[in-house]
């Protein structure tokens, strides 16, 4: 069953398609600020030189009018909002991340359902590897602050979640989910999109899935290390299911021919 309890009409939805120190409630009367969206730039395909070659998609300066770029290579859209960490009403802003920590974003259909608590608590117990990988992660769907909190509130063997490692945020305007396309408009829930935000503010990974499919904490963690990778070898490339330790690739015809022998 999916995550949403309302009605089983969700399985039919066609939809179109950083956390700063624990600090006081600043946004009264649990509203959500978004900033306005700088228009989106077009995307350039950086090649330094023959023997450094970058298949990382970057964004130029260079403005594209009525474009419909991919998040994916461009700037997150920033947010500031409310949310709920260790039982407490704090304040999130995206771009206090910049220069920081990489972010690990997922959005949820809704609170105190089904598969949506199987994936927050995943993360949540696994929270101390990202922390490791210099990553906050944070959670966020349309449900109101309280009903983060209570569902917190609530122990896991009746269907809650427990004390959380990270913030589960606010976006009760659903502003957060139509800023990253994530959101069913018929519904007003959204998907289950999952980003990973580099320390430059940069989206360089997402997937999203239908409202009954759970994601996976491995493979999201994966995906983290083989980024940090590349962004650390920047001539070097991660094939297929690489996983640190393994062997990466040259882009190159030539030495490319290395990684192939060698498998």
């Amino acid at each position: 069953m999916a995550c949403s309890a309302t009605s089983a009409s969700l399985f039919s939805a066609n939809p179109t398609p950083l956390f700063s120190p624990k600090s006081s409630l600043s946004l009264p009367n649990n509203s959500l600020h978004l900033n306005p969206l700088p228009t989106r730039p077009s995307l350039s395909l950086t090649r330094p030189s023959h023997t450094r070659r970058s298949f990382v998609v970057k964004a130029s300066s260079v403005s594209f009018l009525n474009s419909e770029l991919p998040l994916v290579g461009n700037t997150a859209p920033d947010f500031e909002a409310e949310a709920v960490f260790d039982q407490e009403f704090i304040n999130v802003k995206l771009s206090d991340y910049i220069g920081k920590k990489y972010v690990v974003l997922f959005f949820y259909p809704l609170d105190f359902t089904f598969v949506c608590p199987t994936e927050i608590t995943a993360f949540s117990d696994r929270h101390a590897e990202f922390e490791a990988l210099n990553t906050e992660i944070l959670g966020v769907s349309v449900d109101s602050v309280f009903s983060h909190l209570a569902w917190i509130q609530t122990d896991r063997k009746s269907g809650g979640l427990g004390d959380l490692n990270y913030p589960l945020i606010s976006d009760v305007t659903k502003s957060i989910s139509k800023s990253y396309g994530v959101l069913i408009p018929d519904q007003g829930i959204a998907l289950r999109g999952l980003f990973i935000i580099d320390k430059e503010g940069v989206i360089q990974h997402s997937t999203i899935n239908n409202l009954a499919i759970g994601r996976s904490v491995d493979e999201t963690k994966r995906t983290l290390q083989a980024l940090q990778y590349v962004q650390e070898n920047p001539d070097e490339v991660c094939p297929a299911g690489w996983k640190p330790g393994e062997k990466s690739m040259k882009p190159d015809p030539k030495l490319s021919k290395d990684y192939f022998a060698a498998v």
